[in-house]
């Protein structure tokens, strides 16, 4: 059912109101000002076609929600309950009066999540953009230049071993087998923990021969077990259950034909669509997850693109998505893009693109912006450890693309508090200083 909306006669009159109780001149409350609220309200009332049921919450407590979320790196259950310990945050979602009760559960965010998708989201970091436009922090010339840039957005899943996946694999096999009442001839459930402790004790003790042999009885016993519940398969009735099973058997045996060159591996079970991908660094090797592009204002460091690539692509063919991006968020085809030497080779025409050390065709203008490049890597740097870009928990790709645009909103809205939090206090010393330069006279004639 469509959101339902309070109206103001069914509030409590006699209580005092939120805007009586905190400091108007709060970066929350002038942002809150900024912020088109009613588009919110209008675009997400189209996801909820049904016109039976209980109505949805508020569209705007649930933007306010996940803006503060991934702007103060809070999860969903954190969130909530600091919700109700702050009144600029019941401000900033749009409350009358201060609530004493969650508003939400913390699963109602999944479910919303879900629900907008990837274009809903989109929609969050475009309204960042205005205000950002609205506050000063950007200007729209600031828009027409851009830096693009690829970073790695980790997965929520452990460090892939070889002995781990498969202990995981056959425990994933037994308990589906035991949820659908089939009695298997062996489980291993005491042979097989221990094995997969001893290939990393062997391991540890670079005793490799004795590890590879434990490894390969690992390996056959969660080969047995599959083969052993492929067996019993025909003896499910057609049910949800029997399609996991199958999507089960089917990804183990992915798992026990991959080799060490092979493509396509599986390195989580629960999330099997992650890539191992290598950018070079010298203190993490690889990282596993998925790639993403962010576009920033070379003045201001604004976000105005965030897209994920499944895939790990080649980061010269993700420049015309990521400029198409752009475009759509904030209605301004960029005239330069600036990028770094990885990008070669990627055959934009319709946007004039520096690489890094291109000499040809710069001038001594071109190449002072093209030294603003690399001020890219600490906005990327701020969104892992100030926002959530570290690890992402949401699942699928879906969840990727989701996760990535969530967490340049929360970096949109750090940047413009921060900038409304110095003006407001530049304003209130540059009070502070006619003050005292009016008094001054006064006090030296008392004095005299």
């Amino acid at each position: 059912m469509k959101p339902h909306f309070r109206t103001a006669e069914q509030d409590d009159l006699l209580r005092p109101r939120l805007v009586d109780m905190i400091d108007p001149r709060h970066e929350l409350v002038k942002l809150a000002a900024l912020i088109d609220w009613e588009f919110f309200e209008r675009e997400w009332a189209g996801f909820f076609p049904s016109a039976t049921g209980r109505p949805a919450t508020s569209p705007r407590l649930i933007a306010g929600l996940m803006y503060l979320q991934h702007a103060f790196k809070l999860s969903d259950e954190a969130v909530v309950a600091r919700w109700v310990e702050n009144p600029y945050y019941q401000h900033f979602t749009g409350e009358t009066f201060f609530q004493h009760r969650p508003p939400i559960d913390p699963s109602s965010l999944v479910r919303w999540r879900k629900r907008i998708g990837e274009e809903g989201v989109e929609w969050l970091l475009t309204k960042t953009i205005e205000a950002g436009r609205s506050s000063g922090t950007i200007t729209d010339k600031a828009l027409k230049r851009v830096a693009i840039d690829t970073t790695v957005m980790e997965k929520n899943i452990a460090y892939p071993t070889d002995a781990r996946l498969y202990e995981r694999a056959r425990a994933l096999l037994v308990g589906l087998a035991k949820r659908a009442g089939i009695d298997l001839r062996q489980s291993y459930a005491r042979l097989a923990p221990r094995l997969a402790i001893q290939v990393g004790r062997y391991a540890h003790a670079r005793q490799f021969k004795r590890m590879r042999k434990a490894l390969r009885q690992l390996k056959g016993h969660v080969g047995r077990v599959r083969r052993d519940l492929r067996r019993h398969l025909q003896d499910i009735p057609q049910s949800p259950l029997r399609e996991r099973v199958v999507d089960a058997l089917w990804l183990v045996g992915r798992l026990l034909e991959q080799g060490p060159k092979s493509r396509d591996k599986v390195y989580s079970l629960h999330e099997p669509e992650v890539d191992c991908i290598s950018k070079g660094k010298a203190r993490v090797r690889y990282e596993f997850g998925t790639k993403v592009s962010l576009a920033t204002t070379l003045v201001g460091g604004l976000i105005v693109g965030a897209r994920s690539f499944p895939g790990n692509p080649h980061d010269g063919h993700t420049l015309a998505p990521a400029l198409e991006q752009v475009e759509i968020l904030t209605d301004t085809r960029p005239t330069l893009a600036l990028v770094d030497r990885g990008y070669r080779g990627h055959g934009i025409e319709t946007t004039r693109v520096l690489i890094s050390g291109q000499r040809r065709g710069i001038t001594p203008a071109l190449a002072k912006l093209l030294k603003r490049r690399s001020a890219i890597e600490p906005e990327i740097g701020h969104m892992k450890s100030d926002g959530r870009l570290t690890r992402c928990p949401l699942k699928g790709r879906i969840g990727d693309a989701i996760f990535a645009v969530l967490c340049a909103c929360g970096h949109n809205i750090r940047k413009i508090l921060a900038h409304l939090r110095a003006f407001w206090a530049f304003v209130i010393r540059l009070i502070l200083g006619i003050i005292v330069v009016v008094n001054r006279p006064l006090q030296m004639q008392g004095a005299a």
